[in-house]
């Protein structure tokens, strides 16, 4: 069943969904997207180019969804929290956007929550932010994510000090509750003191 909120949890913040131009599992994107909207949150669809992205229902293409923002001039400031979709070939392409590393490492940086699932950890593992932390994810990247520092554990969804992780469609409503309940308790960046 599909977790409901009552429409103000997220008010006045912003999310950021960062995705690659292509290869985005397209239910890892929408169903968070509409938590996200559900709970009151604007989201936020930022990708390596401006344009599409070309969303996939595991290796069949499915929907076009239109960009707000490149990853080079997206600023971490103007957000509340950031969403890292899986699917395989998503996370393959964005950790090679330099833009897309440096603004998701600068949520870790900032101590703004993020909320990664399936595939997704992998543009964590190229941001060097995963040391000493515990995390879930598809389970093909345990190895990445022990490599990365990463203590990988086997659970539908884990937090870890702002950091929200689930290991695959299946577990998006956990996640989803988990990561709306995390944002929550952030306070909105145009009410923080630049």
């Amino acid at each position: 069943m599909a977790p409901k909120f009552s429409g103000n949890e997220l008010s006045g913040k912003r999310i950021a969904f960062v995705v690659a131009n292509e290869g985005v599992e397209q239910v890892e994107l929408t169903t968070p997207w509409k938590a996200v909207k559900d709970a009151g949150g604007q989201p936020v669809l930022i990708a390596p180019q401006a344009g599409t992205i070309q969303a996939f229902n595991h290796l069949d293409t499915a929907d076009t969804f239109p960009v707000d923002q490149t990853t080079a001039r997206a600023d971490v400031a103007q957000f509340d929290g950031v969403v890292l979709p899986g699917g395989v070939a998503n996370p393959d392409q964005l950790r090679l956007d330099r833009d897309a590393v440096h603004f998701v490492r600068g949520f870790f940086d900032a101590s703004k929550p993020v909320a990664v699932i399936c595939h997704g950890p992998w543009t964590l593992v190229e941001a060097d932010v995963l040391r000493g932390r515990t995390i879930t994810s598809w389970p093909s990247l345990r190895t990445d994510i022990t490599n990365a520092g990463g203590n990988w554990v086997d659970r539908e969804v884990v937090t870890d000090d702002g950091l929200v992780s689930s290991r695959k469609p299946e577990d998006l409503d956990a996640f989803c509750t988990t990561l709306v309940a995390t944002f929550k308790e952030q306070r909105p960046a145009h009410q923080r003191a630049a």
